[in-house]
């Protein structure tokens, strides 16, 4: 089994759901884990502490070694606060893992600029800014592991939903953070990675133990992500029932960006779309057939 004793684990969005299945999971590999939730209601909205409380009392009645920790991720300065207070009551901070969130729902004429804002702070802002928290404690020791979530709603066409614009913009905003940190990162041993899960919580409308898609079938896969047996950066590990599925954006082979796309040469706009149907390749066509 692999072994996670000495290490701390700085947990967001862990009072319930998936933050919980992997703030328990984590424990039962002899981490200390450090659970922050704000208590917001499955919109967002509202505040209490007693959920992270409560959820780090449960696990510590397992005989898990569990902590709260208070805080809101609304800035700049409350995240680096969190970090802050991690590392002055732990002495260390091995991994971050970004779960904190919500989804949701406004088309196109209803989304406002206070709840775009929201979406965009917990899902993007408020991960880069406890990365840049926590980055100069895991350079100093040697390494760390971040993890942040993101979502196939965002990612691929054919899963996205009308009404998540918001919630899609913020979820590919953080895949952008995460390929950037993974780069800054290597040479420090700073392994930053994406998670894409789905699981059956409250955010769903469901209470208890689900059918299918259980939050505690993709803790393994994030346990691994927070590991030392994790070396590389910049993935997207799809999680869901069970399954682990890493997968990233890679560019074909021969191709010289930005000068040669080895695409489709045009001079005009009749030309683009004479040719769309070979600009436009569906994605399983290898793009080095493209003449």
């Amino acid at each position: 089994m692999m072994n996670f004793d000495g290490k701390v684990m700085l947990l967001t969005g862990a009072g319930r759901g998936l933050g919980l299945a992997y703030a328990r999971y984590l424990a039962m590999l002899g981490a200390t884990v450090v659970l922050q939730d704000t208590g917001a209601d499955r919109y967002g909205c509202g505040e209490d502490p007693a959920v992270a409380q409560s959820a780090a009392k449960g696990l510590g009645d397992q005989g898990l070694t569990a902590y709260a920790v208070s805080g809101s991720l609304n800035s700049r300065k409350r995240c680096h606060q969190l970090v802050t207070a991690v590392l002055e009551d732990y002495g260390r901070l091995d991994g971050l893992i970004h779960n904190a969130g919500w989804v949701a729902h406004q088309e196109i004429d209803a989304i406002d600029e206070v709840a775009f804002d929201a979406m965009m702070g917990v899902a993007a802002k408020a991960p880069l800014w406890l990365a840049q928290a926590a980055w100069p404690a895991m350079q100093t020791a040697g390494g760390g592991r971040i993890v942040i979530t993101t979502s196939c709603r965002a990612i691929y066409p054919q899963y996205v939903q009308k009404g998540l614009a918001a919630y899609a913009a913020a979820k590919m905003a953080a895949l952008g953070i995460v390929n950037v940190l993974a780069r800054e990162g290597a040479s420090h041993n700073i392994v930053v990675n994406a998670l894409s899960p789905v699981a059956k919580t409250r955010m769903w409308g469901v209470e208890g133990e689900p059918d299918e898609l259980r939050p505690n079938e993709v803790a393994p896969g994030v346990a691994f992500l927070v590991s030392d047996a994790c070396i590389e950066g910049g993935w997207v590990l799809r999680a869901a029932n069970g399954q682990f599925h890493a997968t990233r954006a890679t560019e074909a082979d021969g191709v010289d960006y930005p000068r040669d796309l080895r695409g489709v040469r045009a001079t005009s706009v009749e030309e683009v779309a004479a040719g769309w149907s070979r600009i436009a390749l569906p994605a399983v066509e290898p793009r080095s057939t493209r003449a």
